[in-house]
């Protein structure tokens, strides 16, 4: 079949027509929300551009260092400064965040804390201490110009811990507050691991990992070979292994191991050891936190979904968010559920 062409009559008016439209669709956006891509591209200063990266010059018991920070967007009502876990990962395994929160206008800011990814990586253990960490995510607020009025923190994981630490001191300069993929009790996650998570893997390689620990043989290339298949695929990312998203392998390869040893300890199953953490409980002080706060869980991850309920109940004013078909990394293998609930509770009192 042959398709006429269109007259030049036609053509201009098809022309005239769609641009009245998109015109109208164009001032009816703005009209709506001030935040036009304009807006949430617009530079945080002046002088030459630098794609929103600033260091950030802390200091610490141990004299000053530089952490890395990026801003991406800009919102004066939502910025959402990140936490990353590990204790040492780098934030790239939040790069999955530029696909959801750019196209609803909402600002977020990359920060790799001290010792991780392109901040300062100084090798004095006793800078590994969760109250100097506190600490640091205040001065880091203070030299970003975040307020009470804009200021979401998130936590991931161990940036969870952070978060939760932070609040508590520091919850006047908080807008609202986002726990992820984290229990509020250190002895409480290690007997979660230890009484359900190490049941569900196979009996035979259970019982190797357990001989690996016992001899504390951590550096052995066998004890990964069997945690990759019977638990990181099952509860830290539900994805095939050689399909992991480049963003998160990236991140976890570059994983501070010195930080993460003398903070988590170096099993996974729960934090032992002289593990600085394998003590903290803090679920007794959830009910001092007043801000909004949203507390993200999933059904296969690491740490308990119930005991995540829990906390969201036990707040002043919290959300529980469950993803029912993710694990640890729920922002990568139930992205629906996470983000949809992320950008909800964000732009709910906005």
């Amino acid at each position: 079949m042959k398709i006429r062409p269109f007259t030049s009559n036609l053509l201009t008016s098809v022309a005239l027509l769609v641009a009245v439209s998109v015109l109208s669709c164009n001032q009816a956006v703005k009209t709506a929300d001030t935040n036009t891509l304009q807006t949430y591209f617009a530079p945080a200063d002046s002088g030459i551009q630098v794609g929103g990266m600033k260091m950030v010059k802390i200091q610490t018991p141990k004299g000053p260092f530089n952490v890395w920070t990026k801003r991406f967007g800009n919102n004066p009502k939502i910025k959402v400064l990140l936490l990353a876990g590990g204790p040492g990962a780098s934030h790239e395994y939040f790069e999955c965040f530029e696909s959801f929160l750019p196209k609803e206008g909402i600002e977020f800011i990359y920060f790799d804390q001290l010792g991780a990814g392109n901040s300062d990586h100084p090798t004095d253990k006793s800078l590994w201490e969760l109250s100097r960490f506190v600490e640091e995510v205040e001065q880091v607020r203070v030299a970003l110009g975040l307020s009470k009025d804009n200021l979401y923190l998130l936590g991931h994981s161990w940036g969870g811990i952070l978060a939760m630490e932070y609040a508590l001191k520091y919850q006047q300069n908080l807008k609202g507050l986002v726990i992820s993929n984290m229990m509020s009790s250190a002895p409480a996650y290690g007997q979660y691991a230890n009484e359900v998570l190490a049941k569900q893997m196979p009996p035979a390689a259970l019982a190797e990992v357990k001989a690996l620990e016992a001899r504390s043989d951590y550096a052995n290339p066998r004890y990964m070979e069997l945690l990759m298949p019977n638990f990181y695929a099952q509860h830290i990312c539900r994805i095939p292994l050689n399909q992991w998203p480049e963003p998160l392998t990236r991140g976890l390869g570059q994983l501070n191991q010195e930080q993460y040893v003398t903070m988590q300890g170096p099993s996974e199953f729960g934090m032992a050891g002289d593990a600085n953490l394998k003590n903290w409980d803090r679920s007794k002080d959830l009910s001092q936190l007043t801000v909004p706060t949203l507390v993200i869980g999933a059904t296969h991850d690491t740490m308990d979904p119930k005991h995540m309920e829990m906390m969201a109940k036990t707040v002043k004013n919290g959300t529980f968010l469950l993803c029912p078909n993710g694990s640890h990394m729920a922002m990568y293998d139930d992205q629906k559920t996470y983000f949809t609930g992320l950008l909800s509770f964000l732009e709910k009192g906005n």
